[in-house]
């Protein structure tokens, strides 16, 4: 715009007023846009293999939503590899990604991965749950706060039911665990919430609900969800599943709920549609809506589906551990592993060939409709 022109034919008052016309439209142009730090994604590439470029840009895209929230998974064993040593080069990434994209972390650090313990580094070894030492996390989760301040909620345990599962009697002791780790690192970030988080179909179809009753402890209590049966089969409606989130807050206790990994999948090779997620989807958003106050996160489980074949559930390995699968999480069977891995590769919202499911423009549509 020719200030000077406009000044000439049109006076000095009419430049002021046309300035100020012009910064406020340009101001909402570039103004950064609205987020909702309680309402998260797990971002995820299409292949297992990608580039820095390519996972910018995914994160890009998912930011674009609407969300204000991720989840980052770091493991013991390849942030301090060496005791006293930390490995900053795969967190470091991940976390500047956020950042860039202004996303809130919340966060997942293995001390439980469902059956596993850890895993943990060689200089640890593989103790016990009464040796794993409370100062050793404490240490460690210092260090990782204290480098990333966008992470202002801990997950210590994931799929806790199934660590607990035939071992009740670890129960106590875990909770001293947790309770010394929280009360030490509330000292240090009293700002950062930590909880435990459960797999609710795993804990409604398994009758597991004493174990979530009994570690109802920190600042909240975290579960995952899927509409599934113990084979891994969806079985419910979506107004069915929906009701039975409902049943997060009895097993809470009182306390907040965080969901860290809410998914539908459209594999009909388990009993799933594109609809059937659009579908969930609008109705997990109903449920936020009529229980935002008691929900501390709400993270959909995630955003880009992986090629068919590629979501083969083995024993993951994580460094030099393998993480174990068994009959207390995801089930022993062909049969119940097979259906799993179905499930997991069309979760996503995004075809991995780029295009969009119907669920992808409601998840956008209803971020934007809370914002």
């Amino acid at each position: 715009m020719d200030k000077k022109s406009l000044g000439v034919f049109m006076g000095i008052g009419a430049v002021i007023a046309i300035v100020a016309v012009s910064l406020i439209i340009f101001t909402s142009i570039i103004s950064p846009q609205q987020t909702n730090e309680k309402i998260g994604l797990v971002i995820n590439s299409p292949d297992q293999s990608t580039t820095l470029q390519e996972l910018d840009a995914v994160y890009s895209q998912a930011s674009d939503s609407g969300i204000g929230r991720s989840n980052v998974y770091l493991f013991w064993n390849l942030v301090e590899p060496v005791r006293g040593e930390f490995d900053w080069k795969q967190s470091d990434i991940l976390m500047g990604l956020n950042e860039k994209n202004n996303l809130k972390v919340t966060l997942f650090f293995s001390i439980i991965n469902g059956e596993t313990l850890g895993p943990f580094p060689d200089w640890i070894g593989r103790p016990p749950i009464n040796s794993i030492g409370e100062d050793r996390v404490v240490s460690v989760l210092d260090e990782i706060l204290s480098r990333y301040d966008i992470v202002d909620t801990v997950i210590l345990a994931g799929q806790t039911e199934s660590q607990f599962r035939f071992y009740e009697q670890n129960i106590p002791v875990y909770k001293e665990l947790f309770n010394g780790v929280y009360d030490k690192i509330k000292s240090k970030h009293p700002d950062v919430k930590i909880g435990n988080a459960f797999a609710l179909d795993q804990v409604l179809n398994k009758n597991l609900r004493y174990i979530v009753t009994e570690l109802s402890v920190g600042d909240f209590v975290a579960f995952s969800y899927s509409p599934v049966d113990p084979l891994n089969d969806i079985v419910k409606t979506p107004q069915q599943a929906k009701e039975e989130l409902q049943q997060m807050f009895d097993l809470a206790g009182g306390k907040k709920v965080g969901i860290f990994e809410i998914s539908w999948s459209t594999s009909d090779f388990v009993g799933g549609s594109e609809t059937g997620q659009t579908e969930f989807l609008k109705k997990s958003f109903e449920f936020y809506s009529e229980n935002e106050s008691q929900i501390e996160f709400f993270t959909w489980y995630r955003q880009y589906d992986r090629p068919e074949g590629t979501c083969i559930v083995e024993a993951p390995i994580i460094g030099d551990d393998t993480l174990t699968i068994g009959g207390s999480g995801f089930g022993t069977s062909e049969h119940v592993v097979e259906r799993l891995s179905h499930y997991i590769c069309s979760a996503g919202m995004i075809n991995n060939d780029g295009n969009a499911k119907s669920s992808w423009n409601e998840f956008s549509k209803q971020i934007k409709m809370m914002n």
